[in-house]
C-alpha cells in the first residue's frame, strides 16, 4: 500500500512498490495525460512533478512517491478551464500531434514554479530532457515564454506563420 498527495487529494494505491508511477496513473488511477513514450526516461512523454520537481514517470517505481506530492497534467486546469501555462500553449498553436505536450507542460510548470521569469536559454535548458518528435519546439518556447508574461522573441513569434 502507498499514499501519496495526486493533485491535491490524498490517495492509497494497492499496486506493487515497484510499479512505474506511469503505470499506476494510466491503469490504476485512469489518468491518461501523461503519456507511455518509451520506457526508458529518454522522451519526456511521461513527465509528471514530484513535489514540484519533473520526473519521469516512466521509470519513478511508486514507492518513491510515498508520502509526496504527484501533479499531473490534469491537476493543472481543465478543457472549460485551462492553466494560464496550458491556455499559452493553445494561444501559440504549440501542439501538432499533441503526445509530447502534456510532458513539455509539465516540464515547464516545474521550471516556472522555480523561475517565475526565465529567460529564453533557461526555458531550453529545462526542455532539454523532452523531445518533441513534430518539430514544435519554438512554438512550444514562445508559449512558455508568454506564460511566464515575458515578450515573445520575434524569431519564435516568426515562426507561427
Amino acid at each position: 500500500m502507498t499514499k501519496f498527495r495526486l493533485n491535491g487529494s490524498d490517495r492509497t494505491v494497492m499496486s506493487d512498490r515497484g510499479t512505474p508511477l506511469l503505470y499506476v496513473l494510466r491503469d490504476d488511477l485512469h489518468l491518461n495525460g501523461a503519456k507511455f513514450g518509451c520506457g526508458l526516461g529518454q522522451c519526456g512523454a511521461c513527465t509528471v512533478l514530484v513535489d514540484g520537481a519533473p520526473v519521469f514517470a516512466c521509470v519513478t517505481p511508486l514507492d518513491l512517491v510515498e508520502g509526496r506530492e504527484v501533479t499531473t497534467i490534469e491537476g493543472l486546469g481543465t478543457a472549460e478551464a485551462p492553466s494560464p501555462l496550458q491556455q499559452a500553449f493553445i494561444d501559440e498553436q504549440a501542439a501538432q500531434c499533441g503526445y509530447c505536450i502534456a510532458g513539455m507542460i509539465m516540464r515547464a510548470e516545474g521550471l516556472l514554479r522555480r523561475v517565475p521569469k526565465p529567460t529564453e536559454a533557461q526555458v531550453r535548458a529545462a526542455l532539454e530532457p523532452n523531445l518533441c518528435r513534430c518539430g514544435t519546439h519554438m512554438r512550444i518556447i514562445a508559449a512558455i515564454m508568454r506564460a511566464s508574461g515575458q515578450p515573445v522573441a520575434t524569431h519564435l513569434a516568426g515562426e507561427q506563420a
